[in-house]
């Protein structure tokens, strides 16, 4: 989890809710995967900029749960989208020294882009950069229902005691065990909500919303958005006399 200690400066993680390619396309008379194409352009200018701040970990909203019922023609050409990013973005992965994970339900991943995924993952496992993290096929009360599940059959096997289930345990059988808490979130396109992203996780994130639609959204906005959250106190239930 984060430190109680961080208040000021760049945060260790920062999770951004990419939204708005839809909207942005519209207003250019396009179809939504002009905006979604242009996305990916930010996801690289983002993923630089992160990098150069001194973000250890960076996660990004790719696709939900709920994203699963938009039409076909859309779904069809986000993961094409999704497949060729992952492909044409690998070797700046490794020269930038990233390194890829993914989280959420993969098993429901069309298997090509499942094996292209895990192909990068594999290839940049080895990179001591930042850590860039995919949230696909993603929804954070699915995770906590998959925890509940997995901790109930533990104790069911014996392997676990009711009192042995605390906050450290919950958080030890989520998707994002491996990460730090995010300590900034970010939500691109004026929309002021959370949407089902990193709910257990973000109970001390400070929140950050922005109009800018996330084709627009690039290195001066991040910039903006760590600048405010280094100027923000973060007591986590303290006095400012206590930190």
């Amino acid at each position: 989890m984060s430190s109680e200690k961080e208040t000021k400066g760049v945060p260790t993680h920062i999770a951004i809710i990419m939204d708005g390619n839809g909207r942005w396309a519209k207003l250019r008379g396009k179809e939504r995967s002009y905006g979604h194409k242009y996305g990916v352009e930010s996801v690289r200018k983002v993923t630089e900029a992160a990098s150069e701040a001194g973000v250890r970990f960076l996660t990004l909203y790719t696709f939900s749960t709920e994203n699963w019922n938009r039409p076909n023609d859309e779904i069809t050409a986000l993961m094409a989208l999704l497949v060729m990013a992952i492909e044409r973005e690998t070797p700046d992965l490794m020269k930038n020294n990233v390194r890829l994970k993914a989280i959420g339900d993969l098993s429901r991943m069309p298997a090509e882009v499942k094996a292209r995924l895990d192909a990068c993952i594999d290839q940049t496992s080895q990179n001591k950069g930042l850590t860039l993290i995919l949230a696909l096929s993603y929804s954070s009360r699915w995770e906590i229902c998959q925890a509940i599940k997995s901790i109930s059959e533990q104790v069911k096997e014996g392997l676990l005691k009711e009192e042995d289930i605390n906050e450290k345990l919950v958080s030890d059988h989520l998707t994002t065990k491996e990460f730090p808490d995010p300590d900034l979130i970010i939500r691109t396109g004026g929309e002021q909500r959370i949407s089902n992203f990193l709910l257990w996780q973000a109970a001390y994130s400070e929140l950050y919303f922005t109009d800018i639609y996330w084709p627009e959204f690039g290195k001066e906005a991040l910039d903006k958005a760590i600048l405010e959250y280094g100027m923000r106190e973060r007591r986590f239930g303290k006095t400012s006399e206590q930190l």
